[in-house]
Protein backbone atom coordinates (compact mmCIF):
# COMPACT_ATOMS: atom_id res chain seq x y z
CA UNK A 1 0.00 0.00 0.00
CA UNK A 2 1.21 3.51 -0.70
CA UNK A 3 2.05 6.15 1.86
CA UNK A 4 -0.98 7.23 3.87
CA UNK A 5 -1.24 11.04 3.82
CA UNK A 6 -2.43 13.15 6.76
CA UNK A 7 -0.79 11.08 9.49
CA UNK A 8 -0.55 12.98 12.76
CA UNK A 9 3.26 13.15 12.58
CA UNK A 10 2.87 14.99 9.26
CA UNK A 11 0.09 17.23 10.53
CA UNK A 12 1.96 18.20 13.71
CA UNK A 13 5.67 17.65 12.96
CA UNK A 14 6.79 19.91 15.81
CA UNK A 15 4.59 18.07 18.34
CA UNK A 16 5.81 14.49 17.92
CA UNK A 17 7.26 14.23 21.43
CA UNK A 18 4.20 15.88 22.98
CA UNK A 19 1.94 13.41 21.14
CA UNK A 20 4.03 10.51 22.41
CA UNK A 21 3.76 11.73 26.02
CA UNK A 22 0.03 12.37 25.72
CA UNK A 23 -0.54 8.88 24.30
CA UNK A 24 1.21 7.46 27.36
CA UNK A 25 -0.46 9.68 29.96
CA UNK A 26 -3.84 10.81 28.61
CA UNK A 27 -6.42 8.15 27.83
CA UNK A 28 -8.67 10.59 25.98
CA UNK A 29 -5.79 11.70 23.75
CA UNK A 30 -4.87 8.09 23.09
CA UNK A 31 -8.46 7.30 22.06
CA UNK A 32 -8.65 10.41 19.84
CA UNK A 33 -5.36 9.47 18.20
CA UNK A 34 -6.43 5.88 17.56
CA UNK A 35 -9.76 6.97 16.10
CA UNK A 36 -8.01 9.57 13.91
CA UNK A 37 -5.74 6.86 12.49
CA UNK A 38 -8.70 4.53 11.86
CA UNK A 39 -10.65 7.20 10.00
CA UNK A 40 -7.63 8.52 8.13
CA UNK A 41 -6.70 5.09 6.87
CA UNK A 42 -10.31 4.37 5.88
CA UNK A 43 -10.32 7.60 3.85
CA UNK A 44 -7.06 6.62 2.19
CA UNK A 45 -8.42 3.17 1.32
CA UNK A 46 -11.51 4.82 -0.19
CA UNK A 47 -9.43 7.34 -2.16
CA UNK A 48 -7.21 4.62 -3.60
CA UNK A 49 -10.19 2.35 -4.37
CA UNK A 50 -8.89 -0.40 -2.11
CA UNK A 51 -12.23 -0.16 -0.29
CA UNK A 52 -14.44 2.08 -2.43
CA UNK A 53 -17.32 3.88 -0.77
CA UNK A 54 -19.95 6.34 -1.86
CA UNK A 55 -19.24 10.06 -1.92
CA UNK A 56 -21.54 10.79 1.06
CA UNK A 57 -19.75 8.30 3.33
CA UNK A 58 -16.33 9.58 2.27
CA UNK A 59 -17.42 13.15 3.02
CA UNK A 60 -18.69 12.11 6.47
CA UNK A 61 -15.36 10.42 7.20
CA UNK A 62 -13.50 13.57 6.14
CA UNK A 63 -15.65 15.67 8.49
CA UNK A 64 -14.97 13.28 11.35
CA UNK A 65 -11.22 13.39 10.63
CA UNK A 66 -11.30 17.19 10.70
CA UNK A 67 -13.17 17.21 14.03
CA UNK A 68 -10.73 14.72 15.52
CA UNK A 69 -7.78 16.77 14.28
CA UNK A 70 -9.25 19.89 15.89
CA UNK A 71 -9.69 18.09 19.22
CA UNK A 72 -6.15 16.71 19.00
CA UNK A 73 -4.77 20.18 18.21
CA UNK A 74 -6.59 21.58 21.25
CA UNK A 75 -5.08 18.88 23.48
CA UNK A 76 -1.61 19.60 22.07
CA UNK A 77 -2.06 23.33 22.69
CA UNK A 78 -2.83 22.59 26.36
CA UNK A 79 0.18 20.29 26.77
Amino acid sequence: MSHTPHELAEEFPDKIEAMHQLKLNDGEFQALSERYHEVNRAIHRAETNVEPTDQFHEEEMRKERMQLKDRIAAKLAQA
